[in-house]
């Protein structure tokens, strides 16, 4: 159980990562688009759920755009 859990921080903080150089959130830093990442891997998978898709490749890919969301949702609500 707490092996799965780090793993999920991990594959999150890459996400953040990712969706961080693909939104241009780098001035930001990396724990922040870690968190981001993880909270869009969340969003992400809920989407996948919900239309009955995910796992594998196309779940990351899902984790990268739930994280992108999640970060454009923040920037609008910093403005």
């Amino acid at each position: 159980m707490l092996i799965k859990i780090i793993i999920e921080v991990i594959i999150g903080a890459i996400v953040g990562s990712i969706a961080g150089k693909i939104m241009d959130n780098q001035r930001v830093g990396f724990w922040k688009n870690a968190a981001l990442g993880v909270v869009g891997g969340f969003v992400g998978g809920l989407i996948g759920n919900l239309i009955g898709i995910g796992g594998g490749a196309l779940g990351f890919f899902l984790s990268v755009a739930g994280a992108c969301l999640v970060i454009w949702i923040c920037r609008k609500l910093k403005k």
